[in-house]
């Protein structure tokens, strides 16, 4: 699967525990990486700086469902499941 273009659904909805730049103490689930832009795409994207979870996550239709809304939910439900 390809990411959809403006979803973004991973820099919202899950929890970050390692620093990005910006956001020394990484950032909480449900809030917008200071990283994703007003088209919902990362600006670290291909940059060393980049969290390794981040450059890690890959597109799948089990996390990202068929829209963005769901994706968010998804996301969500698996943040709670496994804190």
């Amino acid at each position: 699967m390809q990411c959809r273009p403006g979803c973004g659904a991973c820099c919202i909805a899950p929890s970050i525990s390692s620093p990005i730049p910006g956001m020394p103490n990484g950032k909480p689930a449900g809030v917008r990486c200071l990283h994703l832009s007003a088209e919902s795409l990362c600006a670290l994207f291909g940059q060393p700086e980049r969290p390794a979870v981040c450059s890690g996550f890959a597109a799948d239709i089990e996390v990202c469902g068929n829209s963005r809304e769901e994706a968010i939910h998804l996301i969500g439900w698996l943040e709670l499941a496994t804190a």
